[in-house]
């Protein structure tokens, strides 16, 4: 039997006395893009930070590549291969776009070569953000932040990719343009868990999906399954 590239099993985690998630179980294969769908508060943020390392369970497991990353400390998540773009984009404000790729790449110590090779990369799938390469990230618009976060994670060489709500507060033509990178850093060959509040945008590029609801696992299935759900229609997608 094949060995998940990321397995979340019977996973609980608590914020004082309030049980955030409830038993949750999940699987992500290699060269899968799989969306967590819900409702704000069910819980999908507090699931993606326990998975990073960033928040602790009281019990359950999370396992990448088969081994138990449970109790692992978050940047060394981050050096196994597991990025997060986190909501809200988070970028160093205070930084320059070039000084923010360069946060990225210094978390896995990455040489000059590759460095150099990462920026143009960057530069080749957001060609806008050349001409802002030395502008402060703060004074960038949403999309732009985005885009900045996501290339601060790439920077980093994951073969894991979290993104929590990456189309949050941007305009369509940002969101398709956030859609399309994601499903061309997948076909490149990086696997995708993303958190998503267009369920819609979400199920349709993803191959399986899982939905949260106030802690718990309640569906999952192939993307077209839950899309073609009526309970699905009705609570996520406007139907």
């Amino acid at each position: 039997m094949s060995t998940s590239m990321l397995e979340v099993k019977d996973l609980n985690v608590f914020y004082g006395n309030i049980h955030a998630i409830k038993d949750a179980s999940l699987r992500v294969e290699e060269g899968e893009i799989i969306s967590l769908i819900g409702a704000n508060g069910a819980g999908k943020t507090t699931m993606l930070q326990t998975i990073s390392g960033i928040l602790r369970s009281k019990s359950g497991s999370v396992s990448y590549k088969g081994a138990d990353i449970t109790k692992t400390r978050a940047h060394e998540i981050l050096r196994m291969g597991i990025a997060q773009v986190p909501e809200g984009r988070q970028v160093f404000a205070n930084l320059s776009v070039l000084d923010n790729l360069e946060m990225g790449a210094f978390s896995v110590k990455a040489s000059a070569e590759d460095k150099a090779a990462l920026r143009e990369r960057f530069f080749d799938r957001f060609p806008r953000m050349k001409e802002r390469a030395n502008q402060m990230a703060g004074t960038l618009s949403g999309g732009e932040q985005q885009m900045l976060a996501m290339g601060r994670a790439i920077a980093s060489r994951p073969q894991l990719m979290i993104l929590d709500e990456p189309s949050m507060g941007l305009s369509p033509i940002f969101v398709k343009e956030i859609f399309e990178t994601i499903k061309k850093l997948n076909e490149e060959g990086t696997t995708i868990l993303l958190v998503e509040q267009n369920a819609m945008m979400a199920l349709s590029i993803s191959d399986r999906a899982y939905v949260l609801e106030t802690g718990s696992i309640v569906m999952e299935g192939t993307s077209q399954e839950l899309a073609n759900d009526d309970r699905v229609k009705k609570a996520y997608l406007g139907a």
